[in-house]
């Protein structure tokens, strides 16, 4: 093997007959089809190729959409269950896994053949994409990229719990295909929510301005990846709890902690700022898990300038705590996509996403079975989120390694992103970790951990 991934297969995985089940997608699929999600399962031993590829042809039939093609009628956005099949490709790379976890953030890290977001809305491209990496030390990285119109996490977590299962022989999870989801998700939704959309139609100077942040994007930020141990988490929740006079959760801790100290870093503390954060719907409108859709809205909270993290944590809990009635949006965004019409809804991006004033975008995948997706009897070493675009201010939460503590990965401009990698930002960061305090043997050994 040399320095660069030799392709070793391709193939295409098909469950060998087609559903031809045809889903209309709704207002949030729409809006977020022209993003592709992908991410990296780092194994501690040789995947089998050949048992993969069974498998997921069997879990495909139980979630046919990630297997068909979109097409656009009109101003209407469809998946069609066509078993056209989704690629898997095997690659070998003469690299240990520590180096692969260690760079598996970079644009072009090749761990994941990213889905083209925009391009597959005419038709003919793959919805999900499979990368298997053998590394020269007997691990592997599981590389899947899927498109945002099939679902949110959640749905893909149900692909991947699937395909486990169909792998290890064991019990498959209940899934449930929605053919239109907006029609299933009206009669569960409350008559009113915030009523404040979750996403915007900028204007001409602010389209071009964002055109510009992502042209730029490549060049201009880096990720970051900080590692929480379970007992600096736990130390963290005790005394931002403490000083706040109430219980707080972990991600409302956490959050502020890390909002917090990069705004000080960054010397970002005079003017109030915001946190979007995308919220899983199924628990609080009492959808059971197994149904597949973008059943996603969000928390939008400002925080006034100069705030406290306990300040901080403290909006985020009251904002989770009546969240349906004051941050629910799907029925807001419906309205407002009936203000400006289904023609123009290509044009509108979340509010979220608003790297002038700064808005940081945390999504929290913790608690999605991540580290229960097993293959050949064993589970994950390590689970990352990737991009071959580094938009600032976005970040994710997800447990790390071999399910110990949290991963925070955040996306911030260079200069603030070496800033948190040098002695003060790592010791801003883990201000609440112990001196003596042991890290997990492969979190040692990764380079360029915060």
């Amino acid at each position: 093997m040399s320095g660069w991934p030799e392709l070793r297969s391709s193939r295409t995985v098909r469950v060998g007959s087609a559903p031809g089940t045809v889903i209309t997608c709704g207002v949030t699929d729409t809006v977020i089809a022209d993003v592709p999600v992908s991410v990296v399962f780092f194994y501690p031993h040789a995947l089998d190729e050949t048992r993969l590829a069974e498998g997921l042809s069997q879990a495909l039939a139980a979630v046919p959409a990630f297997a068909g093609r979109l097409r656009t009628v009109g101003d209407t956005l469809e998946i069609v269950c066509d078993d056209s099949g989704v690629p898997l490709d095997t690659y070998d790379l003469d690299e240990s896994l520590p180096k692969a976890i260690g760079r598996v953030t970079l644009p072009g890290s090749d761990f994941v053949d990213h889905v083209q977001g925009p391009e597959a809305r005419q038709g003919g491209l793959p919805l999900l994409k499979i990368r298997l990496t053998h590394l020269s030390d007997g691990t592997s990285t599981l590389g899947c990229s899927f498109h945002h119109s099939v679902g949110d996490l959640a749905s893909f977590m149900f692909l991947m719990r699937a395909w486990s299962a169909a792998c290890e022989g064991t019990e498959p999870p209940a899934i449930t295909l929605l053919t239109d989801p907006d029609a299933y998700t009206d009669a569960v939704l409350p008559a009113v929510d915030s009523g404040r959309p979750g996403f915007r139609l900028p204007t001409p100077e602010q389209a071009q301005r964002l055109g510009e942040e992502f042209a730029g994007a490549i060049r201009a930020n880096r990720t970051v990846q900080v590692y929480f141990t379970d007992a600096e988490v736990a130390r963290l929740r005790e005394e931002v709890s403490a000083s706040a006079g109430r219980r707080l959760s972990v991600n409302d801790v956490l959050c502020a902690h890390v909002t917090n100290v990069v705004r000080g870093l960054a010397g970002d503390v005079s003017e109030p700022r915001s946190i979007a954060m995308p919220v899983n719907v199924r628990r609080f409108l009492g959808i059971d898990e197994g149904v597949i859709g973008n059943l996603v809205s969000e928390l939008f909270v400002t925080c006034p300038a100069g705030a406290s993290t306990e300040t901080i944590a403290g909006i985020i809990r009251d904002a989770v705590e009546t969240f349906p009635t004051s941050h629910l949006n799907l029925r807001a965004n419906r309205a407002f996509l009936e203000s400006i019409g289904r023609s123009r809804l290509r044009e509108c991006i979340p509010v979220g996403f608003d790297p002038d004033a700064r808005t940081f975008t945390i999504t929290n995948w913790s608690r999605f079975g991540i580290y229960g997706i097993t293959f050949g009897g064993k589970q994950p070493a390590f689970f990352s989120p990737t991009s071959n675009l580094q938009l600032p201010w976005v970040s994710w939460i997800v447990e790390g390694f071999d399910n110990t503590g949290l991963l925070f990965t955040i996306a911030v401009p260079a200069r603030l992103a070496t800033v948190l990698r040098a002695d003060a930002g790592r010791a801003a960061l883990h201000r609440y970790r112990s001196a003596d305090e042991e890290l997990p043997e492969l979190a040692r050994e990764v380079r360029k951990l915060a």
